[in-house]
């Protein structure tokens, strides 16, 4: 009988970067998730806060490391031929956890087996073992064919790099705060009053603009037109307050509709209101799923409050806002690990 054989790909993902909180960071990471007989592989894993080896760092060598060690160029980094299939987000260390497998060639063919959830020297395939997860077997030829693309030139454009974005406005301190959190995170932020006069490949290294609350409507139509002149792509939004959080999460949303964007998501993009004493909230995907509220008080102070945090399967959600936490203006913010919407609450 001869073996079945599963495809082999990669499509870009992403691991959503923003504030917690409890004043934590989730470190924005862009990556290539392996694709499996049409399906993300990471979605079958129960979608674990992880990347994989081939995602956004400090420079190409790390990269290419990764590439040639997936095409069995190197020996495996761990014991039993075993190798990190999906790893931390913040460090990429073994100690935090990591989904590993076994990679071996059987004959012209490649197959990765024993998938487990790993944190030390040797994992308990009967306790950690992804059951029902593999054996997948890859024509040898189809699987180089994919990950070799990454090492040619003409293939550096699926080299997953860190986005960056502009801030254009007045108010210095708030986009300070936002730029210094979005750096912390791994996305560039430069702050500018006018971006009319820059040049054009300038304004189409940035995958997202943002604009103050201050900034006057002929102002922004200026910038797009720029921006269009100049054949950017960028997603242009409008700051929704002052608050730190809730300008992150839009910037990661903006960045989830940048075009090119062929990832699959947990939250269906424009699918979360507030009002009425509820939040609605549109699930296409199983996925952990955060709501956390955030609010100004009548002194400017910001106030964030969790209101959900549970595994959900596909549907609509309709989950109850507690009054002391969006009284006055005051915002609700979806989370998944690799999507953010954003949504102002509505009071009448």
């Amino acid at each position: 009988m001869n073996p079945a054989y599963a495809t082999f790909g990669l499509t870009p993902a992403v691991r959503a970067g923003g504030l917690l909180t409890n004043g934590a960071y989730h470190i924005h990471r862009e990556f290539l998730d392996f694709v499996v007989d049409g399906r993300p592989l990471l979605r079958r894993l129960a979608d674990p806060d992880a990347v994989s080896p081939l995602a956004s760092g400090p420079g190409p060598s790390p990269f290419t490391e990764q590439v040639r060690r997936l095409l069995l160029e190197t020996d495996a980094p761990l014991e039993g031929g075993r190798f990190i299939i999906y790893g931390c987000p913040e460090c990429e260390g073994l100690a935090c956890g990591a989904v590993t497998a076994v990679i071996e060639r059987d004959g012209a063919d490649v197959v990765w087996r024993d998938f487990a959830w790993q944190t030390d020297g040797g994992p308990d395939i009967d306790h950690n073992g992804y059951h029902g997860i593999g054996p997948y077997r890859f024509h040898g030829e189809q699987y180089r064919a994919a990950l070799e693309r990454l090492l040619l030139t003409d293939g550096a454009d699926e080299v997953p790099t860190g986005p960056r974005v502009l801030l254009i406005g007045q108010r210095a301190a708030v986009l300070a705060r936002l730029a210094a959190a979005l750096r912390r995170i791994g996305i560039g932020a430069e702050i500018t009053l006018d971006a009319v006069g820059a040049l054009a490949e300038e304004l189409r290294k940035y995958r997202a603009v943002v604009f103050g609350g201050t900034v006057a409507r002929e102002e922004r139509d200026a910038v797009r037109e720029a921006f269009a002149a100049a054949r950017s792509q960028a997603v242009l939004v409008t700051a929704l307050a002052p608050i730190v959080p809730v300008l992150v999460a839009q910037v990661a949303q903006a960045l989830e509709r940048a075009p090119g964007d062929r990832r699959l998501v947990g939250l269906t993009a424009g699918r979360l209101t507030a009002g009425g004493g509820e939040a609605v909230l549109e699930v296409a995907a199983e996925c952990r799923v955060r709501l956390v509220a955030h609010r100004l008080d009548r002194l400017s102070r910001t106030h964030a409050r969790e209101l959900f945090d549970a595994v959900v399967e596909p549907g609509t959600y309709r989950i109850p806002l507690a009054a002391r936490a969006v009284r006055g203006q005051s915002f609700v913010v979806a989370r998944t690990s690799d999507a953010v919407l954003v949504a102002p609450v509505a009071h009448g």
